[in-house]
């Protein structure tokens, strides 16, 4: 008998880590759909040339707000009334957003429905990677969460492919995968830790406990900090190609679109490679510290290619995509740092608060280049964002193989 309850609870972990992963994915994809079909999407629905960036950018910034919101409304969801439903309702939300954007004709209704995208989108994540984290044994959590993120990374892949057959098809495809997803998960069990915790009487998913106790307030801050660096890569040195493709005078035209591809594809293979690291290594805090130092070096070379062509461009991309690919990792740092009663609200918000910190990232950055020019202030601002980080992990206690059954 102890075998054969051994054995379903293999089963139900491995469903478990399967399906977080496939929600990731579909995650991923829904992120950056957008982004992939914005320019014929506007255009088709009617929206002049000249106005496309604009409108486009617009857009964006809704779907970002949603996102924020979304983390502290599903976070704090997560820990009051458990982690399964709060990944039911998420994808149901952007499996429905998504559909609907597949019937838009208007870019008013499109910015309110990639709003409401962005709320569905900030709960995947972080509830998986909780859920992973508090049913997988604390030796092998950290395979699951490596897992969870490999995966849902290759839904970048997958969007820009399925993209290409038609915008409107795109988004039908994302509302179908979510449906599929939500099939999946009739069969997945809801975590032990909270089931322990659900009819105590103890504050649950209390936002404001994050920022009332200035030791729990300094361990948030530092896991927000930790990932900056990420963003900022992809966000900044990527996506802004025209620019730096003129500022290291580029003998080709630069695709930022191809470029975000190879990073996101190299990025679920750093995310690999990083997890594969933290579970050898017995620590979390090294798997950091390697990659955040290896991409300030990546970050380098690529600041350094004066007369870059499209190829290398892609190349560098990718490398430093590899690099940054400590996404899960440090995720699993935070989700690990707080407990029971309030990990989900910190594992959902910390990833879409650094998400949204690549708004004053651009600001900074933008001043930075009125003193210093394009490459000069690129350098400056990966320094300030990698010393941050690096003196972030430096400052949390190691949690491989940490017992996650605790409350705050």
């Amino acid at each position: 008998m102890t075998d054969f309850n051994s054995q379903k609870l293999t089963r139900n972990a491995i469903l478990l880590v399967l399906v977080a992963s496939l929600g990731y994915f579909v995650d991923i994809y829904d992120l950056l759909i957008f982004l992939i079909v914005r320019k014929q999407s506007l255009l088709d629905i009617g929206v002049k040339p000249t106005d496309v960036l604009a409108k486009g950018v617009n857009i964006v910034n809704w779907q970002m707000i949603g996102m924020l919101l979304g983390g502290i409304l599903w976070g704090v969801m997560g820990d009051k009334l458990g982690r399964i439903k709060v990944l039911f309702g998420s994808i149901t939300l952007y499996s429905l957003a998504n559909f609907a954007n597949g019937f838009v004709h208007d870019v008013e209704v499109y910015a309110i429905i990639r709003f409401i995208a962005g709320v569905g989108l900030a709960g995947e994540l972080g509830a998986g990677i909780t859920l992973v984290s508090e049913t997988l044994s604390k030796e092998k959590r950290g395979y699951g969460t490596m897992i969870v993120a490999a995966v849902g990374l290759f839904g970048a892949a997958a969007a820009d492919i399925v993209a290409k057959y038609g915008w409107r098809d795109a988004y039908f495809v994302g509302g179908a995968l979510g449906v599929f997803l939500l099939l999946l998960r009739i069969g997945t069990f809801e975590s032990g830790m909270f089931k322990n915790i659900e009819n105590i009487a103890v504050a649950k998913g209390n936002f404001l406990m994050l920022f009332n106790n200035w030791a729990r307030f300094k361990k948030y801050l530092y896991c927000i900090l930790i990932g900056a660096p990420l963003w900022y890569v992809v966000g900044v040195l990527i996506s802004l190609q025209p620019e730096f493709g003129a500022a290291l005078h580029a003998t080709g035209k630069l695709n930022a679109g191809d470029g975000i591809l190879y990073a996101y594809i190299a990025i679920a293979f750093g995310g690999i490679a990083a997890g594969f690291l933290s579970q050898i290594a017995k620590s979390r805090k090294l798997a950091m510290y390697v990659f955040l130092s290896l991409s300030a070096v990546s970050v380098v070379i690529y600041l350094n290619a004066d007369g870059i062509t499209s190829q290398q461009y892609l190349w560098l991309s990718a490398l430093m995509g590899f690099f940054v690919g400590y996404w899960a990792t440090f995720i699993t740092i935070a989700a690990e740092q707080f407990g029971t009663n309030i990990r989900s609200t910190v594992a959902t918000t910390v990833p879409n608060f650094v998400r949204g910190s690549l708004v004053p990232i651009n600001l900074v950055f933008l001043a930075l280049k009125g003193h210093y020019g394009m490459i000069n202030s690129a350098y400056i601002m990966m320094a300030i964002l990698t010393i941050l980080a690096l003196f972030s992990v430096s400052r949390l206690k190691e949690t491989f193989g940490k017992d996650l059954d605790y409350l705050e």
